[in-house]
């Protein structure tokens, strides 16, 4: 499996299946204070930007990253590309192995803003093109949607593959919660909140409950207050204001550990396959040490045919700081959960703390897990273990349709094939001024099905006010595109405004059935033009409507709401991209 699946690096723009993985759900709370069983820590990133940040050893491999696009499978080693076209150029033409093609790669909007941020996370689901090892294996990942388990899930599994972690059980009701804290029989237990979001610790529930990680002293206080989180919905940074609902808490026991490090397994490009991160500095947020204090992490490339080594493991956890009479316990932990990596698929194993516990020990306070959804035809006893209740609503049903989703904030409807098509789509359309809604891919074998419930999924969002279509048709055909986008306008009777791009294989029978259809549909060849839609909104609350302004006249009439053009105050300009007057829009009044 992780020959074919290294961590890769972001899609550049226009690249079709491009995305390093970033871990952008953030970390779970993982426990309350140094004295908790999870370290108290809030949530980030995940490992693989502490990877990035602290830069690689000194003996990082120099193995050939070809970048050649495959299935995984084993080939023969192919001499890079040319030097004509390398971003950056190459210092000289003999730079050979380890270059690769295009342009460098980005995500979409400013650096450090939020819409950049989610364009990180967009990695969760995307492909990229895949490089050599050092075995002449074509390393590849795929689109993929990652799995992510409950805390508790993830420690079982730690369980079964003999890693030592604290005693605990999960409890889906009070009076479970009471049973499980009794046969403890320790004089104080943790319960922690099992919901999949990061912030638990300050998170609040609608209960009235400060906090989702309570330490408690005896069951009676176990039962009361599971009480208050079970059945309710936990408030956190990440969840908003929706919340996420709380099935089951964690009932372990509260654990007091000298000396609390960092440990996680995940993907990286630059490695050329996985690597063994770790840090002295644990049970906090990994993103903040790798911004603060960068030598703190401390890294270790595993060869992904020859496997993990003692040795590896060892020197390792004399890196992190661990003392040398639990060293090798350490260096064995470790062993265990890079078994468990390679056995289930996952494409991330974090420990956040791992500590030397008081009795000299050493303990894995917290787990999280996140698995390669290519991988669930072979693993679906893991895959078994979704928990939809957590899901939102539209991303569950886009994973059922077999449709990569994620919603955004703003008003523009995206429906493109290829994951680095579609993050150049949200680029293009930043850039003009406006803000997706979503992200979509639809992949490059979608159906007339998939392409409807695409647009029932953005068409769900009622913040949209337009929609674009970005199609370019290699192994996607054109024409069965245009069927479904006809089939979805009629059933659903769209009536915002939508705007189709269209490029490749038949696509002058996509563009006869849309004019055929009757509907108003606005067809477009080129990105750039499609792409320029900018929003405002005047001093009573209308909406310009989002289609370029280069349309003569800008719009046609899709509703009773939508009007001609007309003289708008002089604010709405200052509203614009560009700072220019908004010519030939039409606007749309509140229905």
């Amino acid at each position: 499996m992780h020959a074919g699946n290294p961590g890769a690096r972001p899609p550049a723009a226009g690249e079709e299946g491009g995305g390093r993985r970033e871990e952008g759900g953030g970390r779970r709370e993982g426990g309350e204070g140094r004295g908790g069983a999870g370290g108290g820590r809030e949530g980030g990133a995940g490992p693989e930007r502490a990877a990035r940040a602290s830069g690689p050893p000194a003996a990082a491999p120099t193995a050939p990253a070809h970048a050649a696009r495959g299935r995984g499978r084993a080939q023969q080693w192919r001499p890079p590309c040319s030097t004509a076209g390398d971003w950056p150029p190459p210092p000289s033409a003999a730079a050979g192995p380890g270059r690769r093609c295009g342009p460098p790669p980005r995500y979409c909007g400013p650096a450090g803003s939020r819409f950049e941020r989610v364009g990180r996370r967009k990695g969760e689901v995307l492909g990229s093109s895949g490089f050599f090892n050092n075995h002449g294996l074509q390393v590849q990942q795929q689109q993929q949607r990652n799995l992510s388990l409950h805390e508790y899930m993830s420690m079982e599994l730690l369980q079964e593959a003999g890693v030592s972690i604290p005693k605990g059980h999960v409890a889906k009701s009070p009076d479970e919660a009471y049973a499980v804290a009794k046969k403890l029989g320790s004089k104080d237990v943790v319960i922690k909140a099992q919901v999949l979001a990061g912030g638990r610790g300050k998170g609040t529930f609608e209960s009235g409950l400060k906090g989702g990680v309570k330490i408690v002293f005896s069951p009676e206080e176990a039962k009361a207050v599971s009480s208050q989180m079970i059945g309710k919905k936990l408030f956190t940074k990440q969840t908003g204001e929706k919340g996420r609902i709380c099935n089951q808490v964690l009932v372990c026991e509260r654990r007091y550990p000298r000396r609390e490090y960092y440990f996680a397994i995940t993907m990286e490009r630059s490695f050329q396959g996985p690597v063994l991160i770790g840090s002295s500095q644990g049970g906090v947020n990994i993103e903040d040490v790798a911004a603060e204090t960068p030598e703190a992490i401390v890294k270790e490339p595993i060869d992904i045919v020859e496997g993990i080594k003692k040795e590896q493991a060892v020197r390792l956890a004399q890196k992190m700081g661990f003392p040398s009479n639990i060293v090798d316990s350490a260096a064995e932990n470790m062993v265990k959960l890079y078994n468990l990596f390679l056995k289930y698929d996952a494409t991330m194993v974090e420990i956040n703390p791992m500590v030397e516990d008081s009795d000299g020990t050493v303990l894995c306070m917290d787990a999280k897990i996140n698995f390669d959804s290519n991988s669930a035809y072979r693993q679906k006893k893991i895959f078994d273990l979704q928990d939809w209740t957590q899901e939102d609503e539209r991303e569950k049903g886009a994973a059922k349709a077999n449709l990569n989703y994620i919603g955004l904030d703003g008003n523009i409807g995206c429906l493109v094939n290829g994951a680095g098509l579609a993050m150049a789509t949200m680029d293009i359309i930043k850039l003009h001024g406006g803000t997706p809604a979503n992200f979509l891919d639809v992949g490059g074998g979608a159906t007339v099905h998939q392409v409807t419930e695409a647009f029932k999924l953005i068409t769900s969002d009622k913040k949209v006010l337009a929609i674009l279509v970005n199609i370019f048709g290699g192994i996607m055909r054109c024409d069965v595109i245009a069927q479904g986008i006809v089939m979805a306008v009629k059933d659903l009777e769209i009536k915002i405004p939508i705007v189709v791009r269209l490029q490749g294989t038949r696509v002058d029978d996509a563009k006869a059935l849309i004019t055929d259809s009757g509907l108003k549909i606005l067809a477009c060849d080129d990105l750039d033009e499609a792409a320029k839609m900018q929003l405002a909104r005047d001093d009573k609350k209308r909406t310009l409507c989002p289609l370029p302004s280069v349309y003569r006249g800008g719009c046609v009439k899709r509703s009773a709401n939508v009007r001609p053009p007309e003289k708008l105050p002089g604010n709405v300009s200052a509203h614009s991209a560009d700072g220019k007057a908004q010519r030939g829009l039409c606007v749309i009044d509140p229905p």
